[in-house]
């Protein structure tokens, strides 16, 4: 038992030392998982019970404005992330260097450029967990489910566990994908928000769950793959991954059909 436990420490070992870009723990929010604990402890104790007590006597505020700003800002800030990931050739290293015999031999520009771009996703992560603080300050407490508090939550945090522990190849591809689905939700969310005139303009708000699924859905295909072909990348990251997959895919599939099934019905 024992030597199966130095065995995995060392396989760890020999994947952090491969993968990580040593100036990560100098980054902003990087140096220990103090920080983005206690930004995420503060974000569930205000939307979960500080915020709707503080709201349950006052008017919603109206925040028109900013959200027209907010969800502007992450159109642009999400097709930008998109734009870092794309500068990876993805077929040739994500798939053909990680997946030779050799495993995966990175530059150090390669291995800069997935190290900005994956502690700008996990930025990206926590600028999203105020969608969920306008929703407590503008009383619409049903928008804030469960779905929506994990899907935040966890999605913050592993990325900063990602960069920080478990740094792989497998995030440029996910990453992206995630990217271009938010380009599209976070323009929905900017046309709803410009007013009553604009709604005629945002008919497809039910195919943006159907968006939100095939990309899970391309997601899992992809993370299989990688380990049908038994590639040079961190196993436990992929499984981890797909398990994540698997848990968005059946809430997701859920708050589809309850929210749009039912009212076919």
């Amino acid at each position: 038992m024992s030597n199966l436990i130095r065995s995995v420490v060392s396989n760890y070992n020999d994947i952090l030392e491969t993968n990580k870009d040593p100036m990560v723990d100098t980054w902003f929010l990087m140096s220990s998982p103090g920080p983005v604990l206690c930004i995420l402890a503060t974000y569930l104790t205000f939307v979960l019970k500080v915020g709707p007590k503080m709201m349950e006597k006052r008017p919603a505020f109206e925040l028109n404005t900013l959200m027209i700003l907010y969800n502007g800002f992450q159109v642009i800030f999400s097709i930008w992330l998109a734009s870092l990931a794309m500068k990876v050739d993805i077929p040739g290293f994500v798939f053909k260097n990680s997946c030779s015999s050799s495993g995966p031999v990175k530059s150090r520009e390669l291995q800069s450029i997935l190290s900005r771009g994956a502690w700008w996703y996990f930025f990206a992560k926590i600028i999203e967990l105020l969608d969920t603080v306008f929703f407590v300050l503008r009383k619409k407490q049903n928008q804030v489910t469960f779905l929506h508090v994990y899907h935040h939550t966890i999605t913050a945090l592993f990325s900063w566990c990602y960069l920080k522990w478990l740094p792989g190849e497998q995030g440029i591809v996910l990453g992206l994908l995630n990217s271009i689905v938010h380009v599209v939700m976070y323009t929905y969310y900017m046309i709803a928000a410009m007013g009553p005139k604009y709604r005629k303009y945002i008919w497809w708000k039910k195919y943006m769950t159907w968006i939100q699924l095939i990309q899970f859905g391309i997601m899992l295909s992809y993370l299989l793959l990688i380990l049908a072909m038994d590639c040079t990348m961190p196993k436990a990251l992929t499984y981890f991954f797909a398990t994540n997959v698997i848990i968005f895919i059946y809430l997701f599939s859920d708050f589809y059909r309850k929210a749009y099934k039912k009212k076919e019905a």
